[in-house]
């Protein structure tokens, strides 16, 4: 099973510079890729100081010029947000500019408060259709002279512009929970990315039972692989650990805030949460995130991952935005490389 690290630029406080912020992702980067992990993964966010990524492939263009080895992946692109020209053109010069380096991750979207600014009246049903849509046309623009009639796209015979480097095109990851998205995943021959977010064993069972069960069903041509995505921290000692928990606590509880889109928004922050609501939070306890995530000392996270390589997950993806400081992220990352990695090569 192969390590890689997923980030965002992380904004939780109007008194956070965006630049040092910018500077400590990068940071990070460097230090997977001198680590030797296998990819470095960023998303697409908008108007969300949460976490700030309108645009990941002017991050992984740069993050190429930082790094030797690394993959560079969108975890991911939102597909409704984009027509299937653009996209098809922008990650083939992307992959043209990183020597072949891309891994194109596409996703429907998750928030309905980026719905509501850039695609009004949308739902997920509605943005999973678009999703369905665009992948196809996207590798079909990429072999050239494309023409497409679609339900959401129309266009006459266009080519893509540039084309990729890599052969027949780079990697297409698609975000999957649900059944039906795994099906749609590996009948069109991509790779799946998923995350149980906080949930445990059971889900992270269930979502590889899925991918395996649309293997089976639609024997792809090639093989297909599978990412999990999860929040994890490798602690110096166990007292560390209860407080990595503590501090991811805290992220899901603003996570969940932002997802339910009931809270005021100023100047792209969320109306701070108080001690108490986060406290009364049953749903994304503390207990919770200590049982159900990779957070603990190296030997710990080390079992942890052994069980999901097991179960037959080909990519173990730590996401490191938790709400931490840059100074316990880094320690977190540098336990993982040093003490996690080697089990693993």
């Amino acid at each position: 099973m192969k390590l890689s690290l997923f980030l965002h630029m992380e904004r939780i406080s109007a008194e956070d510079d965006q630049q040092r912020l910018y500077e400590e992702m990068m940071q990070l980067c460097e230090i997977a890729d001198q680590g030797g992990l296998h990819a470095i993964w960023t998303g697409e966010h908008h108007g969300m100081n949460f976490t700030i990524a309108p645009n990941p492939f002017i991050n992984l263009v740069d993050i190429a010029h930082r790094t030797r080895n690394v993959r560079l992946g969108t975890g991911t692109i939102i597909a409704p947000f984009t027509h299937p020209i653009r996209l098809a053109g922008e990650a083939a010069m992307t992959d043209l500019i990183t020597g072949g380096r891309l891994d194109l991750g596409i996703a429907r979207g998750a928030y309905a408060y980026e719905y509501e600014r850039l695609m009004p009246g949308m739902d997920a049903w509605q943005a999973g259709q678009r999703m369905r849509e665009l992948v196809p046309a996207i590798k079909a623009l990429w072999e050239g002279d494309y023409t497409h009639q679609g339900e959401y796209w129309n266009f006459p015979a266009t080519t893509s512009s540039p084309k990729p480097v890599q052969t027949p095109h780079p990697p297409i990851w698609v975000a999957a929970r649900d059944p039906n998205s795994h099906d749609f995943a590996v009948k069109n021959g991509c790779n799946v990315q998923c995350t149980p977010l906080h949930q445990g064993d059971e889900e992270i069972e269930r979502l590889i039972g899925c991918f395996h069960g649309a293997c089976r069903e639609y024997l792809p041509e090639k093989p297909l692989k599978i990412m999990l995505l999860q929040h994890g921290y490798v602690a110096g000692d166990e007292e560390d650990a209860w407080q990595a928990a503590t501090e991811i606590h805290r992220f899901y509880n603003y996570f969940g805030a932002w997802f339910k889109n009931q809270r005021p928004v100023r100047q792209g922050l969320i109306q701070a949460l108080s001690e108490e609501e986060i406290a009364a939070s049953n749903y994304y306890s503390v207990d919770a995130m200590r049982k159900n995530l990779a957070i603990g000392c190296a030997d710990e996270v080390i079992a942890r991952l052994k069980k999901y390589e097991a179960l037959g997950y080909d990519e173990y993806a730590l996401w490191l935005d938790n709400g931490m400081t840059f100074e316990r992220k880094k320690a977190c990352l540098e336990r993982f490389i040093r003490h996690v990695a080697p089990e693993f090569r």
